[in-house]
């Protein structure tokens, strides 16, 4: 880029002033590519958590329909208050959705154990063909 330093009678003459058009037209480009991309951004992690009950209305009749794995500090297994193993959940839970169209479990496993025990409840849920598995926490269950 030159400058106009000399006389008016210079022939091969440069002008000083940029051109700012072109860079206009790619700001408004950069501008709308930006406005379209910015609603489809997710905007968070989609999560299951039970809701605590509503102590003034009485517990609604089908309240025996959620499914709970409960996993003991000493590694034993419990679906719905009923003694379980890894190698007997995943048909157990199988046989219970054969008739439910909501395929929905939750996990509720001791603060001391270890996350793989946990883990490997979730993965035989998975492959039992549950949709959503949401897990359990000392405070959702006592309401906070």
């Amino acid at each position: 880029m030159a400058m106009n330093v000399g006389s008016a009678s210079n022939e091969d003459e440069v002008l000083s002033e940029m051109n700012t058009t072109p860079l206009i037209d790619v700001l408004l480009v950069l501008l709308i590519i930006f406005m379209v991309i910015t609603p489809l951004t997710p905007h968070g992690l989609e999560a299951l958590a039970p809701q605590p009950p509503d102590k003034t209305k009485p517990p609604p009749p089908d309240q025996d329909r959620t499914v709970v794995i409960v996993i003991d500090k000493d590694k034993r297994m419990h679906l719905n208050n009923e003694d379980t193993d890894l190698d007997r959940l995943g048909p157990r839970l199988e046989q219970i959705f054969k008739t439910r169209a909501e395929r929905v479990v939750f996990v509720k496993g001791d603060p001391d154990l270890e996350y793989e025990t946990v883990a490997k409840a979730i993965d035989i849920a998975k492959g039992a063909a549950i949709d959503r598995i949401g897990l359990m926490t000392p405070k959702i269950e006592a309401g906070q």
